[in-house]
């Protein structure tokens, strides 16, 4: 569980025209091209390859040649992730590949349903070697948990129909796959899609679910990669997830959210849940959001992590959620500010095969 005040995050754009300086320091890193997605970056931001190919991300027609959503799929390799505050802003983005030494695959950023579609920020995602992943977010400005104007039950009864429409078209004009984390934390309580909230009843979650996903293929927009996204069961206690699911033939990743809250390893908070999820789905499993609280705990957390990452079976990434207080987090999850978490966290991502980079027909094969 992770309670934010998205409100303030954005836009990409207005963060990258106010950031030229550290954009421009922090670029450098973000123009090498890996070698078999293990490229290596050293702490001054110094590229070890050439630059790839590419069309401008302020281009509005233009797009950057993607793969299939056949093909990012199945990732070869781990998709290492990353949600910052200002994502897919560049600035942001160079800032964790310095700290990190790698280039993300996957940059998440969110969304509600007082805004349409940002080709913009999905060309943006790419431009920088990445899939974007969209966390979209049934209501608007309110961070209330309570708001019946948006309830899952006038969402499958076609209330929201002209806005979802409208959306599904301008992802399909587009013309780029993206991954799409509708209403995620559903078992929770703190979200006005949850069952116990907004005068929601048993059922409506799948239902609107099913609804948003058949207007979507009835439009043709059928590059989406569709991420079903619970909680960690440790966080929303006694709701069974199995009524939740829509079905496999509605999900093409299931999403886990699971933070570490002053426990030891990452295994105790995330293995639970997975294993009620195979249960009844062997779709891949992407960690859609994770971190650990700072503390003692945190470095030993994180590196427990990427050993559960490695060892476990149908995992295909994670996406680290690299935010501050200040910018929303419950805690400040930033990997980088204590330095044995970082240490942790750069030896961890050495220790997995990633997805190679950038994710585009540029990526060696």
């Amino acid at each position: 569980m992770n309670v934010l005040t998205r409100g303030t995050r954005r836009r990409p754009f207005l963060v990258n025209a106010l950031a030229g300086a550290l954009v421009g320091a922090l670029l450098l890193p973000l123009a090498a091209c890996s070698s078999g997605g293990q490229e290596r970056i050293d702490d001054s931001g110094n590229p070890s390859q050439s630059t790839p190919s590419g069309t401008s991300a302020a281009d509005p027609v233009t797009r950057t040649k993607t793969l299939s959503k056949a093909e990012y799929l199945h990732p070869k390799g781990v998709y290492f992730g990353v949600a910052t505050f200002h994502a897919p802003a560049w600035a942001t983005t160079a800032a964790v590949t310095v700290a990190s030494g790698r280039h993300p695959r996957m940059l998440e950023y969110y969304q509600g349903w007082n805004e349409d579609f940002s080709a913009a920020d999905a060309e943006l995602s790419y431009k920088q070697g990445a899939v974007p992943l969209l966390t979209w977010e049934p209501f608007a400005k309110s961070r209330a948990a309570d708001q019946p104007e948006y309830s899952l039950k006038k969402i499958a009864s076609g209330s929201f129909d002209s806005y979802v429409i409208r959306f599904a078209r301008q992802v399909k004009a587009a013309g780029q796959p993206i991954a799409l984390r509708f209403a995620h934390e559903m078992n929770g309580d703190w979200y006005p899609w949850s069952e116990k909230n907004s005068g929601n009843s048993r059922g409506d979650y799948v239902k609107a679910w099913r609804h948003i996903h058949d207007l979507f293929q009835a439009v043709g927009a059928t590059e989406v990669i569709w991420v079903w996204s619970p909680n960690a069961l440790r966080g929303a206690r006694g709701v069974p997830l199995k009524p939740l699911y829509p079905g496999d033939s509605y999900v093409d990743w299931i999403g886990v959210d699971g933070y570490g809250f002053g426990e030891k390893t990452a295994t105790e908070v995330i293995q639970p849940t997975v294993d009620e999820i195979t249960k009844f789905s062997h779709k891949p499993i992407l960690l859609s959001e994770t971190g650990s609280s700072p503390g003692p705990q945190q470095p030993g957390w994180t590196a427990d992590l990427f050993r559960w990452i490695k060892r476990t079976p149908n995992v295909i990434g994670f996406v680290w959620f690299q935010h501050s207080v200040d910018e929303g987090g419950q805690y400040d999850y930033r990997f980088d500010v204590n330095p044995q978490t970082k240490a942790a966290f750069r030896k961890g991502l050495d220790s997995l095969t990633l997805s190679p980079w950038p994710v585009t027909p540029d990526a060696p094969q």
